[in-house]
């Protein structure tokens, strides 16, 4: 497994859990790999995923952004780093991090990787691709 060194905010490096749904809105999950988001993302209407890697300070700097939208939102939220696992980097094609997956269904609808978003634009981006 991966060892969040650098980045305590991170949380566990395991997937989510039925005991993690109230945490949802709260602070984003802390997804381990591919099964886990796929577990994480089918089973909600909707849900922003951040990719991240251990010591990048701006995709740091970005998960209190994204709690803070996701309550704002009531919208599910999770982190994920893809370092160690190759096909989660080829199915979404991270060539940078932070990225931001949304999606809906299941399915991702919209992705964003533009260095730090403030909180108000990463917002306003969600509810464009949700209405």
């Amino acid at each position: 497994m991966n060892s969040n060194t650098g980045s305590e905010t991170r949380g566990s490096a395991g997937g989510a859990s039925e005991n993690d749904a109230s945490a949802d809105v709260r602070r984003p999950a802390s997804l381990a790999d591919e099964n886990a988001l796929d577990a994480f993302v089918a089973d909600r209407d909707a849900a922003l995923v951040e990719f991240y890697t251990d010591g990048c300070g701006i995709c740091a700097s970005m998960e209190p952004v994204l709690g803070n939208v996701a309550r704002e939102l009531d919208l599910a939220a999770a982190t994920v780093n893809p370092r160690d696992d190759p096909p989660l980097v080829e199915r979404f094609d991270v060539r940078s991090v932070p990225l931001f997956v949304l999606f809906v269904d299941g399915e991702p609808v919209a992705r964003r990787a533009e260095g730090f978003i403030p909180g108000d634009d990463l917002a306003a981006w969600i509810t464009d691709r949700l209405a």
